[in-house]
């Protein structure tokens, strides 16, 4: 009886641990000239993510100043940035590489909620 109910503890605890070490949710976002796809991302705060960018036109940047996260995005190729939010709000992201004259406008959202 006891060994039964140690084993079924052990069980329980392997679950949580594959539980928290869940593969990062994949968000694919494409950059093409002055706009992404999706420009509005909602997360969930410390949901592990991945953003995989790519762009359709020239190279371009993906940055999200609040998090210290950026990547360039080079066409014909993924660029994947990993991030898990640790903070609720609403955030910027924006191009940081200059890709013409609507680059100022380049910008989206990203919503990270409890």
């Amino acid at each position: 009886m006891l060994k039964a109910a140690a084993a079924a503890a052990l069980l329980g605890l392997a679950a949580i641990g594959a539980r928290a070490q869940a593969k990062p949710r994949v968000i694919p976002i494409t950059a093409r000239k002055f706009t992404y796809e999706p420009d509005v991302v909602t997360l969930k705060q410390s949901e592990p993510v991945i953003f995989r960018l790519t762009s359709e036109d020239v190279v371009m940047g993906f940055s999200v100043p609040d998090f210290g996260i950026r990547g360039t995005i080079i066409p014909g190729q993924a660029t994947d940035v990993a991030l898990t939010p640790a903070k609720t709000g609403e955030f910027t992201f924006l191009c940081d590489v200059f890709c013409g004259t609507g680059h100022e406008e380049m910008n989206g959202t990203l919503r990270v909620v409890a």
